[in-house]
């Protein structure tokens, strides 16, 4: 089944600015293809949530359809902030959009955040105060935002960028400065940085069953006339299980033979047969765990009454090319 496109993080989270101008970009969403062909539109909900019971109409901020980049439509005065900010328990206010990924025309009916569980959600925090001078911002806040740098990418899909390391808001504010970036990676990583957009991209499909883990670092250089600060940061990608690899029998056996002698109590253990399998079986829905089923073959119903089989799975864990890869083992 296709599930369309899908964002490789859950969560966005970026700080907005009393009297940043109309048109400051804030940042940038991506989306990964679920198949060929697909081409992403974003959409931004026009809800704004507010300290999780509040709802507003958004006039503040609009995203570009065809790039992700989200931006200021309205600049943030006073009146504004305190509008947003009323009732907001937190010291920092957050506001809360989602943003709807499609390649279809867009309705607003698909915003319905029940209906919506793949939409990635932005959480704005409200500052009571103006943007700060480039000067101030120490080389970590210059480079990267205070999310961690950790993905999520389903195996199996197509390649495609998942995020850009270049932050805009800075970029448009900073731009006596000179930022420049470098991805540092084992050889041979699925991985490859773009430095004209700085886009980082997943250059071939994954297969979870060969490596579930990526540990990269991105490096960032701050240039300031004659002055130049360093900073690196984890750059993590974790690889999204896909129910594609078939079951496997550790001897090659698929049936148990069961001896079973006089006055065996209720609930004695006659046989056993294990099975394994490299995906995962997630605990929720109570459904997957269903995957297999161990059943006795019998046409008489007495065995039928008076034995039955119990599944029971644990996680095990594979080591494909010297990585820890998580899969499970059936007992029946």
């Amino acid at each position: 089944a296709a599930f369309g496109l899908y964002s490789p993080r859950k969560e966005y989270f970026e700080n907005v600015y009393i009297d940043q101008p109309a048109g400051t970009p804030l940042l940038r969403i991506h989306a990964l293809r679920d198949s060929h062909g697909e081409v992403a539109r974003f959409h931004l909900c026009q809800n704004l949530i507010i300290s999780r019971v509040r709802h507003l109409e958004n006039h503040w901020f609009q995203i570009r359809e065809k790039t992700g980049l989200l931006y200021l439509s309205k600049s943030l005065d006073r009146e504004d902030f305190n509008m947003l900010s009323v009732g907001n328990w937190m010291p920092l206010p957050k506001v809360r959009l989602h943003v709807f990924l499609s390649s279809h025309p867009f309705q607003e009916k698909e915003c319905d955040s029940a209906t919506c569980p793949k939409c990635p959600t932005i959480f704005l925090s409200l500052i009571n105060a103006t943007a700060p001078a480039c000067s101030s911002l120490t080389a970590r806040q210059l480079c990267f935002t205070e999310m961690d740098l950790s993905f999520h990418i389903k195996e199996n899909k197509p390649p495609g960028t998942f995020h850009q390391l270049q932050l805009p808001s800075v970029h448009h504010l900073c731009q006596n400065l000179s930022i420049s970036y470098k991805l540092l990676a084992a050889e041979g990583m699925p991985f490859r940085y773009n430095e004209n957009t700085t886009g980082v991209s997943v250059t071939q499909r994954l297969d979870r069953e060969e490596r579930e883990r990526y540990e990269l670092i991105a490096k960032c250089t701050v240039r300031e006339g004659l002055r130049e600060m360093q900073v690196e940061v984890p750059f993590l990608v974790n690889v999204l299980d896909e129910d594609d690899s078939p079951p496997f029998l550790p001897n090659g056996t698929d049936t148990a033979d069961a001896v079973v002698e006089f006055n065996r109590k209720e609930g004695t253990v006659l046989a056993a047969l294990t099975v394994y399998d490299a995906d995962t079986t997630p605990v929720y829905p109570p459904e997957s765990r269903k995957k297999y089923t161990g059943t006795i073959i019998t046409d008489d119903p007495w065995i039928s009454e008076t034995f039955r089989v119990e599944h029971v799975f644990d996680e095990i864990h594979f080591s494909p090319n010297g990585s820890q890869v998580r899969g499970t083992r059936h007992e029946y």
